[in-house]
């Protein structure tokens, strides 16, 4: 699905994030990605959005060589990126719009889409229902708390019907239930749409709750990232078990010696 293969990339005048980066990542998993503050983790979810381009080597998508973004990926921001003069359902519906504007053009819309999606407003409010926003939607976002525009960010991606969800430390801002509820409900939904997520976080005890797989990057670019397999992701008591503390402790040992 993922395959990045001897990636470098540096910010221009600046020195390299990643020297000869090797990752892949299957149709349908769920990768936490961590490290230590500078370590490229936005970097990364940038590559693979395709906002930036590495400086040599390859990304590949579906076999197809990543050059620009693709409107099939979804792409969830830690500030939310709302918009603050339009209501909750405005914001949900952006892209719909968007792509309703600009036609099944392949760079704005998948190419074997329609043009007019007359099911856009159903869409709408099946994910204002199922992120718990709909008695709120025509409120702005000012109006309303974090965990419901983080609620407004998600459903806007996911009404895409996109088949990879980028997630940027997206529940860093929340007070610890709220985040803990959103982290659960967002597992919820990708399993049940059956996306690939590549989540960036800089918390070890939620990139252990919700990747199915974590990636370690190193404290030095070019030094070989960490990836293990965390397969008790789908047991809602994972945060309680012995599993979960001690994939914890694995991982904060992990960071401490990169």
């Amino acid at each position: 699905m993922i395959v990045l293969s001897d990636v470098t990339f540096a910010y221009p005048r600046e020195a390299a994030v990643f020297a000869g980066l090797n990752w892949q990542v299957a149709q349908g998993q769920v990768w936490s990605v961590l490290g230590r503050s500078g370590s490229g983790k936005s970097t990364l979810l940038l590559l693979l959005a395709g906002l930036v381009k590495p400086q040599s080597g390859m990304i590949h998508v579906q076999g197809r060589r990543l050059d620009r973004p693709r409107p099939e990926t979804g792409l969830v921001l830690q500030d939310y990126g709302l918009l603050p003069w339009a209501t909750l359902r405005d914001n949900v519906a952006l892209g719909i719009r968007v792509r309703r504007l600009y036609g099944p053009d392949g760079r704005h819309a998948p190419a074997h889409a329609s043009p007019a999606d007359h099911d856009a407003q159903t869409k709408v409010d099946h994910w204002l229902q199922r992120l718990a926003i709909a008695e709120v939607s025509e409120r702005r976002p000012g109006q309303v708390s974090g965990g419901q525009r983080q609620r407004a960010a998600i459903a806007r991606a996911l009404v895409l019907e996109p088949d990879i969800l980028l997630l940027d430390e997206p529940f860093a801002a929340l007070d610890a239930p709220t985040r803990e509820g959103l982290q659960s409900l967002t597992l919820a939904l990708c399993r049940e749409s059956r996306l690939t997520v590549v989540l960036v976080t800089h918390s070890i005890e939620e990139a252990i709750y919700v990747g199915q797989h974590v990636l370690l990057l190193p404290g030095r670019p070019g030094d070989a990232v960490t990836a293990f397999a965390n397969p008790h992701t789908s047991d809602p008591d994972y945060r309680a078990t012995r599993a979960y503390a001690t994939t914890c402790a694995r991982a904060r040992e992990a960071l401490d010696a990169s």
